[in-house]
């Protein structure tokens, strides 16, 4: 697989620890990148050496006016961001890099959600009319900017989805942003990368990681 080649318009909704990293790599690749944000002003200092691809602006303008979406804030503000701005991504890709994480009383990261539930499941859910594919949920968000520059496409990130353009879509993206997609499948299927599953919070090799999961090479 090589980089996109077609310039996309971007969204980041939460300019944080995992929007910003992706954010930068998929500028360094030509696209063009909107980081949303409450208070987008806030935004200036981290934007503005970016070059004129980049651009600061609100929650809703940044999901009105991308191709893709990267959704990115903390859990708990999900909810009441898509109050706001769900309407704005009717037709679009959402890619969920959101994890309903927990821990246990003895320590083990778990998800929130009931049993058997995952969250590219509830957030399809949530977003009925966009196509929700998850990915950039798993590796460590530290890691995200240092392993996608340093080691291009050595590591995998795991993607999941059930529609197959939006996760080509989406696995692009992945390669644009330095790592190597492994499509785990449907949303269904998508337990491993969330919070308690197999590959959270951890790196893998993309042959490690399908024989891990049990998807073939």
């Amino acid at each position: 697989m090589t980089e996109t080649t077609t310039p996309l318009k971007l969204g980041v909704l939460g300019a944080g620890q995992i929007g910003r990293p992706v954010g930068r790599h998929w500028l360094a690749a030509g696209h063009s990148v909107t980081f949303g944000s409450r208070a987008p002003e806030r935004l200036a200092s981290f934007v503005e050496p970016l070059g004129a691809r980049a651009r600061a602006a609100t929650y809703t303008e940044t999901a009105r006016t991308a191709d893709v979406v990267l959704l990115s804030v903390p859990y708990e503000a999900v909810d009441e961001l898509l109050d706001t701005v769900g309407e704005h991504l009717t037709g679009k890709v959402v890619i969920d890099a959101t994890n309903p994480v927990s821990l246990t009383e003895d320590g083990r990261v778990v998800s929130t959600l009931a049993a058997g539930v995952t969250q590219g499941r509830h957030a399809s859910k949530q977003l009925p009319t966009a196509t929700v594919v998850r990915a950039f949920t798993h590796v460590m968000d530290e890691l995200l900017w240092s392993r996608g520059t340093r080691q291009r496409h050595f590591w995998a990130m795991a993607v999941a989805g059930d529609d197959a353009a939006a996760k080509a879509t989406v696995s692009g993206l992945v390669h644009d942003a330095g790592f190597t997609p492994v499509d785990l499948g449907g949303l269904d299927q998508s337990a491993p990368l969330d919070p308690g599953g197999v590959l959270f919070p951890h790196m893998f090799t993309p042959g490690e990681m399908r024989a891990l999961t049990g998807r073939a090479g």
